[in-house]
């Protein structure tokens, strides 16, 4: 087991290419989850007449559903409809679909946690429903889901390792490569991967907890 070869520049520079698309992948799941996410929640908030409650179907089979099998189906089932994404794109789209369902959960819950008493009182000065949810149930509700939502973000950093089985080029991928070379670097490789992820879960983690701490 050599350490000095097996994080050789070239070695390092391909694992941090892997990094990189692990971070692209992450944050553009994240964005388009958390635009998605936010507008189902609501939509199950308002408990919409017969919206809410296909909408709130859809959610419950995408929530217990593997994250595995959303990538499978992203990346070859999706094809078979006419819908065709690169590798790239269907990982975003996988965890996109994944991680909507499991936001609209958490934004439901932060929503349902103020109190009725609030909505009533918003009523009672005069605001429309629409201004009472945007002045006073959503800023209070805002509190109390801003650290399920980073935990759950956390998460799909790791889950995106997962994307490896349809070879993706990110991190996990990239240090299989090496180390399928290699087999004396099978524990360098672990090491360096576990610090990298270790890194950028345990910087969110500490953001967590000082707004924890803030709220």
């Amino acid at each position: 087991m050599n350490f000095a070869e097996a994080f050789s520049w070239i070695n390092i520079r391909f694992l941090l290419d892997g990094l990189l698309i692990t971070v692209e992948v992450a944050l553009l799941s994240i964005l388009f989850s958390f635009v998605i996410g936010s507008i189902l929640g609501l939509i199950r908030y308002l408990k919409i007449p017969v919206v809410s409650k296909i909408f709130g179907l859809i959610i419950d089979l995408i929530r217990n559903l593997p994250l595995l099998l959303i990538i499978f189906f992203a990346y070859f089932a999706l094809p078979q409809i006419g819908i065709r994404f690169d590798i790239f794109w269907s990982a975003v789209a996988a965890m996109t679909i994944f991680e909507s369902a499991m936001l609209s959960e958490i934004i439901r819950a932060g929503l349902n946690s103020v109190p009725k008493g609030q909505t009533e009182a918003g009523l009672s000065t005069g605001l429309s429903y629409a201004q009472t949810l945007r002045y006073i149930i959503i800023p209070q509700a805002f509190k109390a889901m801003v650290p399920p939502i980073l935990s759950q973000f956390i998460s799909l950093i790791k889950d995106t390792s997962l994307a490896t089985i349809i070879s993706l080029p990110e991190l996990t991928h990239n240090a299989r490569i090496i180390y399928g070379q290699n087999t004396t670097y099978v524990i360098p490789m672990f090491i360096a991967m576990a610090l990298l992820y270790f890194c950028i879960c345990f910087a969110l983690s500490r953001v967590v907890k000082r707004l924890k701490l803030g709220f």
